[in-house]
This record gives structure tokens, sequence and C-alpha cells, in this order.
């Protein structure tokens, strides 16, 4: 028999046509369409008070019911699916289907809930301006192979000329829209401070400043987790494992990043700080990431200070990365 003390979760599999939710500790599962006036039917029917729901992020699928979870008042944690593969195989779980992961998710969330922050909607401008430059990312990605693999094309110049121009012009469209979003937001003081931080080109202060905004965070500690450039360790008895990023978070920041390190590098500012990362032994790749995660800092200081950048006080920078 349920104990009566014990919590009511619900765990959401999110699929494009239909959402599967479990409700643990009863295990009963119910299938909706993923709409947003079939979701709202469903809340309807929950018991009255804030409720704890846990949906693993799916790409775009979650948003819908997210903000009409979070628009209700109710508890929203977006559960990592690969952190949900492995507590699956953990707890032993055979079958993967849509009942049994909105089945586990709930029991995640049940069982783990504590350790779990509930997960809050971000200003419309951070969510447009992280999601423009992903866009364009893809475009300029597109742009390259497009352009590498036509170049040759006989007979085909003049519609790759266009496709190209077009390609560019899009690229273009992208930035000003960024420019024009930093503005809109009142961003601009943060913006221009961050520019001013050698190697950091338009795009790394826009997304820096994007996720400076996306929520408080408690330190530079917080924020470099954020970005998914925090040192993973895996350590056993007298065995010192590989330490790796958490590469968690938004993957085209920390590209931005890694280019604006490579920039930096050359800088004389920040060439020495490079050099002493190469002499302890780092390899390129190594120093470099050192070096971004150090630029991520100092742009978060900035930031939080709302001071301008001093480039004599990091000349000789060589601490905790």
């Amino acid at each position: 028999m349920t104990s009566q003390n014990e919590a009511v979760c619900f765990g959401i599999d999110v699929s494009k046509h239909w959402l599967d939710i479990a409700e643990h500790p009863s295990a009963q599962v119910t299938r909706v369409d993923n709409t947003a006036a079939a979701i709202r039917g469903w809340l309807r029917t929950l018991p009255r008070g804030a409720q704890r729901i846990g949906c693993e992020s799916t790409g775009s699928y979650h948003c819908t019911l997210v903000k009409l979870l979070i628009k209700a008042g109710h508890q929203v944690f977006l559960i990592d699916g690969f952190k949900l593969s492995r507590y699956r195989d953990t707890v032993g779980q055979r079958a993967k289907t849509d009942r049994h992961d909105a089945r586990l998710i709930a029991r995640y969330l049940a069982h783990e809930g504590t350790d779990l922050r509930p997960f809050s909607l971000p200003a419309p401008a951070v969510t447009e301006l992280r999601s423009l430059l992903r866009r364009r990312a893809t475009v300029v990605r597109s742009l390259g192979r497009i352009r590498q693999s036509m170049e040759d094309l006989p007979g085909f110049g003049r519609e790759v000329r266009v496709a190209l121009a077009r390609l560019t012009a899009l690229i273009k469209r992208f930035e000003q829209r960024i420019a024009s979003l930093i503005n809109e937001s009142g961003w601009t003081e943060p913006y221009r401070r961050i520019l001013k931080i050698e190697g950091v080109g338009a795009l790394t202060a826009a997304g820096l400043g994007a996720v400076f905004h996306r929520a408080p965070f408690s330190g530079a500690d917080a924020f470099i987790a954020f970005l998914g450039m925090d040192v993973t360790v895996r350590d056993s008895g007298k065995k010192t494992g590989r330490r790796a990023l958490s590469k968690k978070g938004d993957s085209e920041m920390r590209r931005l990043l890694y280019n604006a390190a490579m920039a930096a590098s050359r800088s004389t500012t920040w060439q020495p700080f490079y050099q002493r990362m190469l002499q302890r032994g780092f390899s390129r790749t190594q120093a470099l990431v050192a070096l971004a995660r150090k630029l991520a800092r100092v742009a978060f200081s900035v930031m939080k200070n709302a001071a301008d950048y001093v480039p004599k006080q990091h000349e000789n920078a060589c601490g905790g990365t």
C-alpha cells in the first residue's frame, strides 16, 4: 500500500504527436495529444496545488508543455537524456517504450528530485538570441560545404553563385537581428564591455550576454558550469582519471569561446597565459580550452560588477581556470 506521506510526482515522455504522463507512485500512465488544448485539458484534472512534474528535454517538442506547466504554477524539472539513460541501466529497466520512459522519469524525480533545480523560463530575448546564434552557425556550415562541394561543378556556376549569395545574405540578416536584439534588450553596456576583451568578437559577446541574463548565477563557477566548461573528475583509489569538460549546455557557445581563445592567444595580454599552459604540458587544444574558460570568467566578472575591462589586470593571469 502506498504511504500517504509519499509525494506525488509526474513524469512525462514527450514525442511530436503525444505525451505519455506517468504518476508516481501509482504508475498509472495517461496519453494525451501534444497540443496546447489537450495539455490544458489534462492540467484541469490535476489535484489542487503545485505539482512536481518532470520531462525529458526534446529539442522543441516539450516547449509548449513546459510553458503551460509553469504558467499554471507547477514545478517543472527538465531531465537530461543521458542521465536518464544511465538511470534506466542502474534500476535494471530492460524495456524502453514511451510508457516505460514516462514511469522512469516520474521515478527519477521522486527519488532524485531533492538534488534537482526547477526549470525557469528564460526571457524571450535570451531564447531568441541563443536560437539565432545556433541557426547562424548551421547556415555557415552549410555555406562552407556547398562552396567546397560545388566549386568545380561544370554548368551550374550561376546557380551556385546565387545560392551562395542568398546564404551569405541570410547570415548577414542573422547578425543584424542579433545586434538589434541587444539594443532592444538594454544589453548594450555589458555587450560593449565584453567586446573590449581581447579575442572576443561580436557573436561571442552577444552569446555571453545572453547566457549571463539567462539566470542569476551565484558566481563564476556556476557560470562556467552552465556553459559546460566545468571539468569532470574520475578518480578511484590511486588512479587519477582523465579530466574532461562536462560539455553540458550550448555547444555553439563553447565553439565561439574556443575561437575567441585562438584569437586571444596571439594577443600581448593573453599570450603569456597561453604559453604558460603549454609549458605545463598542456596540448594546444587543452591550452586553448583553459584560455577560453579564463575569458568566460573575465566576461562574467565584467558583467557582474558592471566594470570596464582592464587588460593590465590579466597580463599574468595563471590562477584557477
